[in-house]
């Protein structure tokens, strides 16, 4: 004879699961929308400090748009032509990181609320979880890139260039627009790296059972790696503030701090640990930077950006290399001191190695930017001018990898050895076989 167990019994059982499994629908759809929204108001209020709410023919909010799309990976591409006279050819491929971090914090903590208090996640559940979140972000981020999308007229000047332009239909028209297919992919792999790093930082994010064996060795290491992010940002912010507060032109610095913080502190963080990178200014745009940057990169060819290169314009960025070395060496300290006791020392240098390696790469993609615009009458000269220029920066990359390897292995090491007094997990009341 079979036991059955009493309908009533069972709904009793099943209850508290449905209670404490908030996956819901609503939940994703108020993580999804919390993200664009705190993206959407840090870049209207850098582009406003930055002088974008003048924008002729109401470009404003497609601009905004277009930010918010470039912080997560899109595409926005530029056009633009003057009638049959004249051809515009511009250019832009630049992640402004503000925008982008601030909307990486505010998804993966909706991401990971509905996991806390929680030991182990089943698999499915997980992937059913990020997957409601995923299919309302690609709606949302359809309607942001039909949006990001405006086309407006640049006049040549005053006087005889304008008329001559007017009368000639030769006014360059300049427009954007997001190229939604690539969009949508780069959007979905920029939040599946956000799924995978809250995952990878959060001591109270539960994994599938398979691998909790590798979160004693991955963890610490992550999340020393967001804390030393982090503190870069914080300091800069700081600083940014003060300057913004005491210096005057406080619009143009909080336009910086608001779209393009994590830019500039984490190619400060770089070449403190003394990466080189190449790139080159000219024209009439310029890098949102300290001034001392601009003096090395403009110049008629590609010049080398590094603390030698910088120190010639400036002693003080020497002070970098001794600011790169302390965040470091803390981020060193707090993987060992996160990390179970019975790991010894080189154990602490491999997995700060790989961790510094793959933080460097990260922001050597990101910090990357390229920039260029033109104007040419009948595919001859330059028109106008002013309106030519060229901005690009990018890392040697080689190099970077092979200098974040031998700072992590060094540090980590030395982080290994200093946090041995501290109480850690794992540690036993007895010394173990190795101190015997």
């Amino acid at each position: 004879m079979s036991h059955q167990t009493p309908p009533g019994r069972a709904g009793a059982q099943r209850a508290p699961q449905s209670r404490r499994d908030p996956h819901g629908w609503p939940h994703a759809f108020v993580a999804v929308l919390a993200a664009l929204v705190a993206m959407a108001v840090v870049a209207a209020l850098g582009l406003w400090a930055a002088g974008a709410g003048d924008l002729p023919g109401g470009a404003f909010p497609a601009v905004v748009a277009a930010v918010v799309v470039m912080a997560v990976g899109g595409s926005v591409g530029l056009s633009g032509g003057a009638g049959g006279f004249a051809e515009t050819d511009a250019g832009l491929s630049v992640v402004p990181l503000s925008v982008t971090l601030v909307g990486a914090l505010v998804i993966a903590a909706g991401f990971l609320r509905p996991l806390r208090h929680r030991a182990v996640a089943d698999t499915k559940e997980l992937v059913g979880w990020a997957a409601r979140i995923a299919l309302l972000w690609v709606l949302l981020l359809v309607g942001l890139a039909l949006v990001a999308s405006h086309r407006f007229t640049i006049k040549l000047g005053e006087g005889t260039a304008a008329d001559i332009g007017d009368l000639l239909g030769a006014s360059p028209k300049v427009g954007f627009e997001t190229d939604v297919p690539p969009t949508l992919v780069f959007g979905l792999l920029w939040l599946a790296g956000v799924f995978a790093m809250a995952l990878l930082v959060s001591r109270g994010a539960p994994l599938p059972a398979r691998l909790v064996r590798f979160q004693e060795s991955v963890r610490p290491a992550a999340h020393a790696m967001l804390v030393l992010l982090l503190a870069y940002v914080v300091l800069g912010l700081l600083v940014g503030l003060v300057v913004a507060a005491t210096r005057g032109h406080a619009a143009e610095t909080l336009a910086v701090l608001l779209l393009g913080l994590p830019n500039l502190l984490w190619l400060a963080f770089t070449l403190g640990l003394g990466v080189s990178w190449e790139g080159r200014v000219d024209g009439p745009f310029g890098l949102p930077m300290p001034r001392v940057l601009d003096q090395v990169l403009r110049k008629p060819t590609d010049s080398t950006l590094n603390l030698r290169t910088l120190s010639e314009h400036d002693d003080g960025v020497w002070w970098l290399l001794v600011v790169a070395a302390v965040m470091v060496l803390g981020a060193a300290f707090l993987t060992a001191a996160r990390s179970p006791a019975r790991m010894r020392a080189w154990q602490h240098a491999v997995h700060m190695a790989v961790a510094l390696a793959l933080t460097v790469l990260t922001v050597c993609l990101l910090a990357e930017i390229s920039a260029h615009a033109g104007l040419s009458l009948l595919g001859i000269g330059d028109l106008g001018g002013g309106l030519s220029g060229l901005v690009k920066l990018r890392p040697h990359l080689g190099t970077a990898l092979v200098i974040a390897v031998a700072w992590g292995l060094v540090a980590g090491f030395v982080g290994g050895l200093l946090a041995r007094p501290v109480h850690r997990r794992g540690e036993v009341g007895r010394k173990s076989a190795d101190e015997r």
